[in-house]
């Protein structure tokens, strides 16, 4: 390039440094480092449920039911601030239309929770635990030979001296802990599992029972007074002008009829489901264990629930003021990289998944010299105890000679011998020069020993140093073998 840098072709010329350190065979090349966004977990979740809210909010699939919750709430309660609560506030109290909108914001505040809240599901076994637990399965079990059916993967444990049953979930790959279920519908292992509502668009279980609990007793308290009021609103004016001309006349006769159809037909429903959950909660069961009878005395006179406290006041302070047990997912958390690491032993068993990670416990120099120093020690007895020739004897062009040292084989870089010997032309070698009887490096077989090969006599000279030097041959091919496979174990190790 010219001193003033001008504009000619060699002007844009850039020079860069050329490496000449070439990456061994151990040696990774290095990645191309590539910006890539960190994913939370709810994105990657292996559930049926979906997120909302940069997965703030969780809900059911199936969210067509809870849709017609939110509208029947919304249109009744709409109408009745819209139409009855400016009457009723002159004629009666101001305080109707207060009571009716807490009620209102506490019923939506409630079933908002009971929907977009985690029920309590667990997380499924990751990789390693599940191979980890389906050797343990294995083991306890017995290894079945094929054809046979394995017995179902089942275990006990006590609770308060009842003996209450663990079952393995295929699809989480864990055993569920008691009270637990699997959801068909999200597609989830759930803790205390009580039953999937499509009204709230979402299983009900550990950590939203006590608000959907809430939730179904404040709106039975909403349909009753929005009910009781809507009546009262229309007796007050038919004592005027009667009842029918009450309803002709007055401009809320349409959200009468539709306030009061909706209310009559939804407080039995809402009322009989909150008299049936109160019992639940009393006895400390759930519904997915009352509908099978599990703690029915049906099932046998020592059959009880062991988890009642045997007391309604205490069972109901339990399940509705107790602390709410955080999330087990974390589904706001963010995806960690791909690092496998060695599942942990138990109970003294070898584990799955080795994964290469394991690698870094050595260094890397330190399995390089050991690779060239097992090199050199299988290859040094074989060059000693190969057969030399006399220094008039004739050579092969293009290979060296059997007497000759092997030069080209140092520490530093080492030849790895080769396991599949020219038997054919070791062959034809020994037909042209004789070996020497006063070698002692192999120890051959006599004549008589030998066993002499097809179409040779067994008298034939021929025949017995062929024989001999083949059998040398086949011994020196095994030492090979043997060098190649302890340099294989070394590799793997």
């Amino acid at each position: 390039m010219s001193p003033g840098g001008g504009g000619g072709p060699m002007g844009d010329c850039e020079y860069s440094q050329i490496g000449t350190h070439s990456p061994s065979p151990m040696e990774a090349p290095p990645a191309e480092k590539k910006r890539v966004r960190a994913r939370r977990k709810w994105e990657v979740f292996p559930g049926r449920n979906q997120f909302f809210c940069d997965g703030r909010i969780m809900m059911a699939q199936q969210r067509g039911v809870f849709y017609l919750t939110l509208v029947l709430i919304l249109v009744t309660s709409g109408l009745f601030f819209a139409f009855d609560c400016p009457y009723l506030a002159v004629r009666i109290t101001p305080a109707v239309p207060a009571a009716g909108a807490v009620l209102f914001f506490f019923v939506m505040g409630t079933l908002l929770r009971t929907s977009f809240s985690d029920p309590g599901v667990l997380p499924r076994a990751t990789p390693d635990e599940a191979a980890d637990l389906e050797r343990q399965i294995d083991i306890a079990n017995g290894s079945s030979s094929g054809g046979y059916r394995s017995p179902p993967r089942t275990k006990e444990v006590i609770i308060n001296g009842q003996t209450v049953k663990l079952k393995y979930c295929f699809t989480c790959k864990i055993f569920r802990p008691p009270r637990a279920s699997h959801c068909s519908l999200c597609d989830n292992c759930v803790e205390r599992f009580d039953h999937h509502c499509p009204w709230v668009g979402n299983c009900v279980g550990k950590r939203n029972y006590r608000f959907f609990y809430m939730f179904i007793l404040s709106l039975s308290f909403l349909t009753v007074f929005i009910f009781a009021f809507v009546i009262t609103h229309v007796i007050l004016r038919s004592q005027q002008t009667g009842f029918l001309n009450a309803i002709k006349d007055s401009p809320a006769r349409y959200p009468f009829v539709l306030e009061a159809v909706v209310c009559f037909f939804s407080v039995w429903s809402i009322v009989g489901l909150l008299g049936f959950h109160t019992y639940l909660i009393s006895s400390n069961q759930t519904t997915n264990e009352d509908i099978k009878g599990s703690w029915s005395n049906k099932r046998g006179k020592e059959n009880y629930n062991p988890y009642s406290y045997g007391n309604i006041f205490t069972n109901c302070c339990v399940a509705l003021c107790g602390p709410v047990s955080p999330s087990l997912i974390d589904r706001r958390g963010y995806v960690q990289p791909d690092t496998p690491q060695p599942a942990a032993p138990s109970n003294g068993l070898a584990t799955y998944g080795a994964t290469a990670s394991q690698s870094d416990m050595c260094d890397q120099d330190q399995c390089i010299q050991s690779t060239k120093f097992v090199l050199q020690a299988a290859a040094t007895p074989l060059l000693q105890s190969e057969p030399s020739l006399a220094s008039d004897e004739l050579h092969l062009p293009g290979k060296p000679g059997l007497g000759t040292p092997c030069a080209s084989l140092t520490l530093g870089q080492p030849t790895p011998p080769s396991s599949m010997p020219n038997l054919a032309a070791e062959a034809g070698l020994t037909d042209i020069l004789p070996l020497k009887e006063e070698h002692v490096g192999h120890q051959f077989l006599t004549p008589e020993e030998a066993p002499s090969p097809p179409r040779l006599l067994a008298g034939s000279p021929l025949a017995h140093s062929r024989t001999a030097h083949v059998l040398g041959l086949a011994s020196q091919d095994a030492l090979h073998e043997d060098s190649v496979r302890g340099l294989v174990k070394l590799s793997s190790v």
